[in-house]
């Protein structure tokens, strides 16, 4: 009877040791994914679509992705048909970029060519958008720096 207690209260400690050796693995594990969730990423945007519901799911996916991910870097790349998401008087989110344009983690960049093609002029654009040379070429440029690429379409 004895040599029984003995071996229940024994197998009772390994039971718990075990318990407790798994619990720590799965907390382990599970530190480390959130820490790699929270490493900083750049992201770059490719917006040429002219659609208006890809310019707001755009600015829908900038805002939740710059507010969770403070330490991470977002471009949004303007051209093509996609202009008028960045002028004061056709965007149908005007103010909400004009918001995200403050934010340190988020610029928009429109392509100079596009806007000669459409005879744009900067005084039409929404206040913080940048302008760069060619979208294609900094599309480029963004993913040789490393940038992660994703294109917003339907």
């Amino acid at each position: 009877m004895v040599v029984a207690i003995f071996l229940q209260e024994n197998n009772n400690s390994n039971n718990l040791n075990m318990k407790t050796y798994i619990i720590s693995v799965i907390v382990l594990i599970m530190s480390f994914s959130i820490s790699a969730q929270e490493k900083p990423v750049k992201i770059v945007f490719d917006v040429s679509s002219k659609d208006t519901a890809v310019h707001e799911s755009t600015l829908r996916h900038i805002s939740y992705a710059s507010d969770a991910y403070k330490e991470s870097t977002f471009e949004i790349v303007i051209y093509g048909g996609a202009i008028n998401m960045l002028l004061k008087e056709k965007s149908v989110a005007a103010n909400k970029i004009a918001d995200l344009t403050k934010k340190e983690n988020v610029s928009f960049v429109v392509c100079q060519g596009t806007m000669n093609r459409y005879k744009t002029k900067k005084s039409e654009l929404i206040e913080g958008v940048v302008i760069v040379p060619d979208a294609i070429y900094e599309l480029a440029l963004k993913q040789s720096e490393g940038w992660s690429y994703i294109k917003e379409n339907n």
